[in-house]
């Protein structure tokens, strides 16, 4: 079945603004959001969850089982719109059941004599007071993808007892870029809560990170926080070097108007002579600090 995408969520579709928690109608509302789009999605049929789970010989977590039998898959995106151009910010995915395929299982990794992601895994980041045990390439861990993250990560569902993989084992973790793991939630529900609320903004991820999110996300970050109780991430060593932007004056249309540059007198060489020129800053006229007279 082919995948169809209203430009808009409205009122005719209530299942839809369930699914989303109402945040179209906050995107809708404010400043710059144009193209809140979301791809309607069919349910999954449960033979297809119960293929997936004799397969990979692991069992699905309930609540996202729950999911997949809602819809299968999510993915809803939302631009701004600076003067004449559309820019893509926001988006929010999770993977339908067929791409919920495990990490280490793919195809960049099978070419011969190729290091595999177990042989990139580093022993030395183990888990803190803080933080649960990270997960593992190998065959201590099992790891499926449920949000490519635009290529800034990996979101991961991740099995810690690897197989046979049961639903309590489940946790949901992101895998930078530089293959260091950040754990995210012990459930998908709260985890879906997460992406919801953080509007899909661009590397949103990295705020549950040590190092956080980049300059220039903050600056979207400021302009369109987060629904989220963190807001240290907002304010943390921020006044230094990111500018407080106002949206109601950055979305502002006006028209531009051209100032013409101007030009400065222009000295020649030999325009100053004796006492009669004006002040010079060279040596030689360094006491020739009187007003002159015409």
């Amino acid at each position: 079945m082919e995948e169809t995408s209203p430009p808009l969520l409205g009122s005719s579709k209530p299942h839809l603004e369930k699914l989303t928690l109402g945040v179209t109608r906050i995107l809708e509302s404010s400043p710059g959001v144009t193209e809140v789009t979301i791809i309607e999605k069919p349910p999954a049929e449960r033979h297809m969850i119960s293929s997936w789970e004799q397969k990979n010989n692991c069992v699905l977590p309930e609540d996202l089982k729950n999911f997949y039998l809602m819809t299968n898959g999510f993915h809803m995106t939302w631009n701004v719109k600076l003067d004449e151009h559309t820019i893509p910010l926001g988006s929010m995915a999770i993977n339908n059941i067929s791409k919920l395929t495990q990490l280490n299982q793919s195809s960049m990794y099978s070419l011969p004599n190729a290091p595999t992601l177990a042989d990139l895994e580093d022993d030395i980041q183990e888990a803190s007071e803080n933080q649960p045990e990270k997960p593992h390439f190998d065959s201590r861990s099992v790891i499926f993808e449920l949000d490519p993250c635009n290529g800034n990560g990996k979101v991961c569902l991740v099995y810690k007892r690897g197989k046979p993989g049961l639903a309590q084992d489940t946790e949901i973790w992101f895998l930078d870029r530089a293959l260091y793991w950040h754990f995210l939630t012990d459930t998908f529900t709260a985890y879906y809560r997460l992406l919801i609320t953080h509007l899909g903004l661009p590397q949103w991820q990295y705020a549950f990170t040590s190092y956080g999110i980049s300059p220039q996300a903050k600056q979207w970050f400021n302009m369109y926080k987060p629904i989220t109780y963190n807001t240290n991430l907002l304010t943390e060593e921020t006044d230094s070097f990111v500018n407080k932007l106002d949206p109601s004056k950055v979305f502002k249309s006006k028209n531009k108007t051209i100032i013409p540059k101007k030009k400065g007198p222009v000295q020649s060489a030999g325009g100053q002579k004796g006492p009669s020129g004006p002040a010079s800053t060279s040596k030689s006229s360094s006491g020739s600090g009187n007003p002159v007279r015409k």
